[in-house]
């Protein structure tokens, strides 16, 4: 298979999945107290959204060059 349909079919997913889903989240760890031996966590949840336009974009992009390299043969 050739570098351009494998990041083209690479980028159709990821399109897909950023439709989808619209974003992503993760969990980490925050300090919130520190005193001697005493030490206190927090959860702290992010959110990081996935623009549609980037989604639509990233879908675009891949069927243009799967379509490039199939056309190429």
């Amino acid at each position: 298979m050739k570098p351009g349909t494998i990041i083209g079919l690479i980028l159709i997913v990821l399109g897909v999945v950023g439709f989808a889903l619209g974003g992503f989240s993760f969990t980490h760890k925050e300090k919130v107290l520190d005193v001697g031996p005493i030490e206190a966590t927090a959860d702290d949840k992010d959110t990081v959204p996935i623009p549609p336009i980037l989604a639509g974009l990233a879908l675009v992009g891949g069927v243009v060059l799967v379509a490039a390299s199939a056309r190429r043969t």
